[in-house]
């Protein structure tokens, strides 16, 4: 007959909690282990700023005379296509960022659609981008 070890596993109850809209699970002494690099990437802030990219080429290529016949072109309002043109001019640290998912709180899919400096190093202070 072979000797068996007997080992004791104990198990606490661990807490789930959220925190910017990720679970993060706490041990019974409180402790959370955060992970080392924050990143949010917003699909969607993305995909404006690629699509304007892509308008400002066809633009610039002559494929389109004017802003508003892009604008029928894609069924789009011309309202619309000029504050996406606008995300072109983001400064590259910033474009940057976003990309990486780094970028700061106050950088939002809205809050670009919205006036913003041209100046980048303006837009980077108006952005909390250092």
């Amino acid at each position: 007959m072979s000797s068996v070890e007997h080992k004791t596993i104990t198990i606490r109850p661990l807490a789930i909690r959220k925190r910017g809209g990720r679970k993060l699970v706490i041990a019974p002494t409180g402790e959370v282990e955060l992970p080392t690099s924050r990143t949010r990437i917003d699909n969607s802030m993305i995909k404006a700023i690629a699509r304007g990219h892509r308008w400002k080429g066809l633009l610039e290529a002559g494929t389109f005379a004017s802003m508003a016949e892009l604008a029928a072109a894609e069924k789009i309002n011309p309202s619309y296509l000029s504050r996406i043109l606008r995300l072109t001019l983001l400064s590259p640290k910033l474009t940057q960022a976003i990309l990486d998912g780094r970028q700061p709180a106050a950088v939002t899919l809205d809050r670009l659609m919205r006036p913003f400096p041209l100046e980048w190093d303006r837009q980077e202070r108006v952005f909390g981008c250092t």
